[in-house]
């Protein structure tokens, strides 16, 4: 390979870039999923407002979801940085890296997205709160199969 004689602390280096990509891919996901679903609660509270209607709080809870995916993508980090200090194979480690970082960068948007449309359905409806907590239930579960399958994946 090309890197095969390259030092050590580049093949180091290279693999805990793939720390990197895991952490930052995932919370990028989470700012964008918190931003939309942010967005929309602030929306759906004027309305509520503007209707006189009392504005329902637990709209936090959907701006709020996409915000695990962060934790999810440290703890990849940290089971990437863990492999990278006993010497795994530092493509595996980028590459790892890199593709949880999206996959659960991509989680906590889709769930952002969904939460943005709980957050009006709630509030015109005031119904369904549980239901549309499930669904960003089942959007997190991705999340948490690429954390924990990508780390057995890696070490």
């Amino acid at each position: 390979m090309f890197f095969e004689s390259t030092s050590p602390e580049v093949v180091s280096a290279l693999g805990k870039a793939g720390a990197a990509f895991a952490i930052c891919f995932a919370a990028m996901g989470s700012a964008a999923g918190t931003g939309m679903a942010g967005m929309a609660a602030v929306v759906a509270w004027k309305k509520c407002y503007a209707q006189k209607k009392l504005a329902p709080f637990m709209l936090v809870a959907f701006v709020g979801a996409p915000l695990t995916q962060t934790i999810y993508g440290m703890i990849v980090m940290g089971k990437i940085l863990k492999a990278a200090e006993a010497g795994a194979m530092y493509h595996n480690l980028l590459l790892g890296g890199l593709a949880a970082g999206v996959a659960i960068g991509l989680s906590a948007l889709m769930q952002g997205r969904a939460g943005a449309g709980a957050s009006d359905a709630l509030a015109e409806t005031g119904k369904g709160f549980v239901n549309y907590l499930m669904a960003l239930g089942v959007i997190e579960t991705v999340a948490l199969f690429v954390m924990v399958f990508i780390t057995k994946a890696v070490s």
